[in-house]
């Protein structure tokens, strides 16, 4: 802290030189709360899949499922009868407070090329991507309604052969989804049920599946996020 001046040197101090003084002292001697400290860091992004095989996936035994395959660093899915998909084996995952990303391209097919589902707080929701045709987007299911019929539900023009950037990100109080920079999600979860359908309920915790569709993905990762 900067010690004043005697009296003869602060008569000297006028105008702005004086308020500069003041200034300095003052915030010099305002104590620091706890609030105030830099907040935490985000935890650095794990990565979920290696790019090289299924260690810590499964392929999903929905009956009438497509092939799984690994192939030049990507994740693929074949086009099931009707669903195909994975399963996370890790070990446990955050059940909120966390963000999961990767990328996802629809190569053929007509209906959703990703459905997400992931864990929330004591239950699971899914992101679903380009189902009811190939245009709706939403999270499957709040309050017993699925993606195609909640405040969520939206529609998009999914190109084949194009990679889309995906992240969900969790917290006591919400969910939010984007599609690269553009967030298509953010729903309030005070009060609300979340849930799967019965079709995924197989890819809990954490599962990507598709739906006549063949598809790929990379980048699967995730991360902690600090409680507020």
């Amino acid at each position: 802290m900067t010690l004043p001046p005697d009296w003869t040197s602060l008569k000297r101090l006028t105008g702005r030189a004086l308020l500069l003084f003041l200034a300095t002292v003052v915030v010099a001697a305002w104590p620091t709360r706890a609030d105030d400290a830099a907040p935490a860091q985000d935890t650095p992004w794990r990565s979920l899949f290696d790019g090289k095989s299924l260690q810590n996936w499964a392929a999903t035994d929905f009956g009438g499922q497509g092939a799984v395959l690994v192939e030049n660093g990507l994740l693929v899915l074949e086009p099931g009868q009707p669903l195909t998909g994975v399963t996370w084996k890790g070990g446990e995952l955050p059940k909120v407070n966390y963000e999961l990303r990767l990328e996802a391209q629809k190569i053929e097919g007509g209906d959703f090329f990703l459905a997400l589902t992931f864990p929330y707080k004591d239950s699971f929701c899914s992101l679903v991507l380009g189902g009811w045709g190939g245009g709706v987007t939403g999270l499957s299911s709040i309050n017993g309604f699925d993606a195609s019929e909640n405040e969520t539900t939206d529609y998009h023009n999914f190109e084949p052969g194009r990679w889309y950037k995906v992240r969900v990100k969790t917290t006591d109080q919400a969910i939010e989804c984007w599609l690269d920079d553009e967030r298509i999600i953010h729903v309030e979860t005070a009060g609300k049920r979340f849930s799967l359908r019965i079709e995924v309920d197989q890819n809990r915790p954490l599962g990507l599946a598709t739906f006549l569709t063949k598809a790929a993905y990379r980048k699967i990762e995730l991360r902690e996020l600090p409680r507020p």
